[in-house]
C-alpha cells in the first residue's frame, strides 16, 4: 500500500471511530433518560440547577465570542504573516477559520458535558436510595457520554482540519482557538463554582453548624450549580484542549519528518482513534462487582481501557508499513506513566489511604495544623509525578534518538498522545465527580434519608478521588504536550529563521542572559496567573457570604427552617455569575501578553527560556495545588463519616476550613495552569515568525 493509501485508511478509521463514539454516547444519553426521577423535589432543585448553569454558560459564552471576535482581528491581520507582506492572503483567512472552528468546537463539548450532567444528577440520587450499583451506573454513563463526545469531536475536528487544509501551521490555529477558550471556561467556571463552595461551606458548616446542602442555605443551589460549569463544562473544554495540543504538536513534527512518507502523521491519527475505541470498550465494561466499590470500578475500567489500547496499537504497528515500534514504544511509556501518575496520586488523596488520615488528625489541633500538614503533603506529592514527566520525557527521546533528534522530539510529542490516549475514559472518570457530588446534596434537599445519603456520600467521595487523579494524568499529559510544543515551536520559529538567513536554534543555553531573562518571567506566570485566580474567589465569596448573612438576617424563620420560608437563591447564583465574568478574562489576557513582550524584546531564544520557565514552574504548581485541594476535600469526608469526633467536632470545623483553602487550589487555579501553559506555547508557535521579524534583542 502507497503513502496516501495509508492516509486514506487512516482518515476513514479516523472518522469511523468518530461516528461509533457519538453513537455510543447517545445511546448512554438516552439510557440515562430513561431511568427514573419520581420526587418532586429533587425534579424542582434539579430544574433550578439547569437553568443557573445554562444561565452561566449563555453569559460566559457570549463574554468568549466577544473575546474571540477580536482575537480574529488580531489573527487575520498577522497570521501565518501580515498581510501587508505580500504573502498569500488565503492563508490567513484559513487561519482565522481553523481558529473560529477550533472555538467553537471546543463550546461544543462543554455545553454537551452540561446537558447531560444536569440530566443524570436527579436520577442518581434517585437511584442512591435503591442501591449503588445503579447510582453508580447512572453516574459513570452520564460521564461517559461527555468523555465520549469531547474526544469523538477533538479527533473530528483535528482530522477534518488537516485534511481541509494540508497545513500543520494551520492546525495551530485550531488548537489555539480550543485553547483560549478552554482557558477562560476553566477559570470562569472555577471562579464561580468555588465562589458557592467556599461560601456554603463557611457560612453554613462552620458559622451555623447546618448540614452541607441543607435547603436552607442561600448558596446551596449556586454551589450545585458550580459543580457543573466549573468541574463539567470546564474540565471538558480542558482537556479537550490538552488532546487537541498533543495531536497538533505530534503533527507538526511529524510534517517535517514526513518528506517521502505519511508514516508519522498517520501514526497520530491511528493512535488516537485507537484510543477512542479503547475508551469505548473500557467504559462499556464498568460496574461494581461483588465485593467492589466506586473507587475500584473506575480504576478497573481504566486499566481495562489501558490495556486494550496497547494491544490494539502493537497489532496496527507490526501490521501497517512505515509504523515505527520506537514510537510505539514512547507511547507506551507515557501511556504507563500517567497510570503511574494517576497511582501516585490516589496514594495523597484517597481517604482509606494514610496521608488523609492523618490530615484529618491533625485537624483536631486545629484549623492552622489542618492547613500546614495539606501544604507540606501537597507539596511532596508533586515529587513522584514530576519524576514521572521527566522520566517519560527522557525515556521516550532516548528510545527515538536513534532514529535522529527530530525522532526523538517527536517520540515526546508520540508520549504525550499515549498518555492521553484514554481521554476518553478519564473525562468519563472526571465527570462523575461532579454528577455525583450533585446527587449527594438531590439526596438530602429531597429529605430521601440518611442510608441514601451514606451511599451517595461513598459515590462522591470515589468521585474526589477520582478527579484527583484525572487532575494528576491531565497534568502530567500537558507537561508532555508542551515539551511537545516547545519542539513544534522550534520547529516553527527555524522555519522562520531560515527565511530571513538566520542562524537556526538548536537548543535553549541558560547561560545566554537573553534565555535566562525569558526563563524568569516564564516561571513567575503559573503564580501571578494563579494568585488572580484565587483572588476573583476571595473577593466573589466575601460578597456572597455577605448576602447570606442578609437573607439569614432579614427574611423570618430562614434560620429556623419554617415551612415554606424559602431563601433567594438566585441572589446568589447572579452575585457569582457576575464575579466569575468580571475575573475571567483579566488572568488569561496577563499570561498572553507576557508572552509577547518577552518575545518583542527577547525574540525567540527568550521565548525558549520563558516556555521552559512557564513549564517547570506551572507543572510543580499545578500538581501541588490540584493533590493539596483534593487531600484536604477527603480529610474533611473522612471525618464526617464519622472519625476524629465526626460532624459538628472541632476536627470538622478545622478540616471545613482547609477544604475551604483548597477549593479554589483544586478546582480554579490548580487544572487552570495547564490550560495557561498549553495557551502561551501555542502563541509562541504562532508568533514565532513575528518574533523573528520584531524584537529588540533576537
Amino acid at each position: 500500500m502507497d503513502t496516501n493509501g495509508v492516509m486514506t485508511v487512516v482518515y476513514c478509521i479516523s472518522f469511523f471511530s468518530v461516528a461509533i463514539a457519538i453513537v455510543f454516547a447517545v445511546y448512554l444519553h438516552l439510557w440515562v433518560k430513561r431511568q427514573p426521577v419520581k420526587n418532586q423535589t429533587i425534579r424542582d432543585v434539579s430544574g433550578l440547577i439547569k437553568a443557573g448553569a445554562n444561565t452561566f454558560m449563555r453569559k460566559e459564552y457570549k463574554m468568549l465570542a466577544l473575546f474571540a471576535a477580536a482575537a480574529s482581528v488580531l489573527l487575520f491581520l498577522f497570521l501565518p504573516s501580515p498581510v501587508w507582506s505580500g504573502g498569500d492572503i488565503t492563508k490567513n483567512l484559513c487561519m482565522l477559520i481553523a481558529y473560529w472552528a477550533g472555538t467553537v468546537f471546543s463550546a461544543i463539548a462543554g455545553k454537551m458535558g452540561i446537558i447531560v450532567a444536569t440530566s443524570s444528577n436527579g436520577r442518581c440520587a434517585e437511584a442512591a436510595s435503591k442501591d449503588i450499583k445503579s447510582a453508580f451506573l447512572i453516574g459513570f454513563r452520564g460521564g461517559a457520554v461527555m468523555g465520549l463526545a469531547v474526544v469523538g469531536i477533538s479527533l473530528f475536528g483535528v482530522a477534518g482540519i488537516l485534511l481541509l487544509f494540508g497545513d500543520t501551521t494551520i492546525s495551530l490555529g485550531f488548537s489555539f482557538g480550543a485553547s483560549s477558550l478552554a482557558l477562560f471556561a476553566k477559570a470562569g467556571g472555577g471562579i464561580f463554582t468555588k465562589t458557592a463552595d467556599v461560601s456554603a461551606d463557611l457560612t453554613g458548616k462552620v458559622e451555623l453548624g447546618i448540614p452541607e446542602d441543607d435547603p436552607r442555605n442561600p448558596a446551596v443551589i449556586a454551589d450545585n450549580v458550580g459543580d457543573n460549569v466549573g468541574d463539567v463544562a470546564g474540565m471538558g473544554a480542558d482537556l479537550f484542549d490538552s488532546n487537541v495540543a498533543a495531536m497538533t504538536s505530534a503533527l507538526v513534527i511529524a510534517n517535517t519528518l514526513d518528506v517521502a512518507t505519511h508514516a508519522n502523521t498517520a501514526m497520530v491519527f491511528m493512535y488516537a482513534a485507537l484510543g477512542l475505541i479503547a475508551s469505548i470498550i473500557g467504559i462499556a465494561t464498568a460496574k461494581i462487582g461483588p465485593g467492589s466499590t466506586p473507587t475500584r470500578a473506575l480504576n478497573s475500567s481504566t486499566y481495562v481501557t489501558s490495556a486494550v489500547f496497547l494491544v490494539l496499537t502493537a497489532l496496527c504497528t507490526a501490521i501497517i508499513p512505515g509504523f515505527s515500534w520506537q514510537i510505539w514504544g514512547a507511547s507506551t511509556v507515557g501511556l504507563l506513566v500517567g497510570v503511574l501518575i494517576g497511582i501516585t496520586t490516589d496514594y495523597f488523596t484517597d481517604v482509606s489511604k494514610s496521608i488523609v488520615k492523618k490530615v484529618a488528625h491533625a485537624s483536631r489541633s486545629g484549623s492552622a495544623f489542618t492547613v500546614l500538614s495539606g501544604v507540606s503533603y501537597g507539596f511532596i506529592s508533586a515529587l513522584p509525578a514530576m519524576i514521572g514527566i521527566a522520566v517519560s520525557a527522557l525515556a521516550a527521546y532516548k528510545i527515538c534518538e536513534p532514529m535522529g533528534t527530530e525522532y526523538a522530539l517527536f517520540g515526546i510529542a508520540m508520549a504525550a498522545v499515549g498518555m492521553l490516549s484514554i481521554v476518553g475514559m478519564i473525562i468519563s472518570n472526571d465527570a462523575y465527580g461532579p454528577i455525583v457530588d450533585n446527587a449527594r446534596g438531590l439526596a438530602e434537599m429531597g429529605e430521601l434519608g440518611e442510608e441514601t445519603i451514606r451511599v451517595a456520600d461513598e459515590l462522591d467521595s470515589a468521585g474526589n478521588t477520582v478527579k484527583a487523579v484525572t487532575k494528576g494524568f491531565a497534568i502530567g499529559a500537558a507537561g508532555l504536550t508542551v515539551i511537545s510544543l516547545l519542539g513544534a515551536y522550534m520547529s516553527e520559529a527555524n522555519a522562520a529563521l531560515e527565511a530571513a538567513g538566520k542562524a537556526l536554534i538548536t537548543g535553549f543555553d541558560l547561560m545566554d542572559p537573553v534565555v535566562f531573562f525569558g526563563m524568569l518571567i516564564g516561571a513567575a506566570i503559573p503564580a501571578v496567573f494563579s494568585a488572580m485566580l484565587i483572588l476573583g474567589v476571595d473577593k466573589n465569596a466575601q460578597r456572597m457570604v455577605a448576602e447570606i448573612h442578609r437573607q439569614f438576617r432579614e427574611i423570618r424563620g430562614l434560620r429556623e427552617g419554617k415551612p415554606g420560608v424559602k431563601p433567594e437563591y438566585d441572589r446568589c447564583i447572579e452575585i457569582a455569575t457576575s464575579g466569575a465574568l468580571r475575573e475571567l478574562i483579566p488572568a488569561g489576557l496577563m499570561a498572553i501578553i507576557a508572552t509577547l513582550v518577552v518575545g518583542f524584546i527577547g525574540g525567540p531564544r527568550a521565548i525558549g527560556g520563558f516556555l521552559m520557565g512557564n513549564i517547570v514552574s506551572g507543572l510543580l504548581l499545578s500538581l501541588f495545588m490540584s493533590n493539596a485541594g483534593g487531600l484536604w476535600d477527603n480529610a474533611k469526608k473522612y471525618i464526617e463519616a464519622g472519625n476524629e469526633g465526626g460532624k459538628g467536632s472541632e476536627a470538622h470545623k478545622a478540616a471545613v476550613v482547609g477544604d475551604t483553602v483548597g477549593d479554589p487550589f483544586k478546582d480554579t487555579a490548580g487544572p487552570s495552569i495547564n490550560t495557561q501553559i498549553t495557551v502561551v506555547s501555542l502563541v509562541a508557535s504562532l508568533m514565532s515568525a513575528i518574533f523573528v521579524a520584531f524584537s529588540f534583542f533576537g
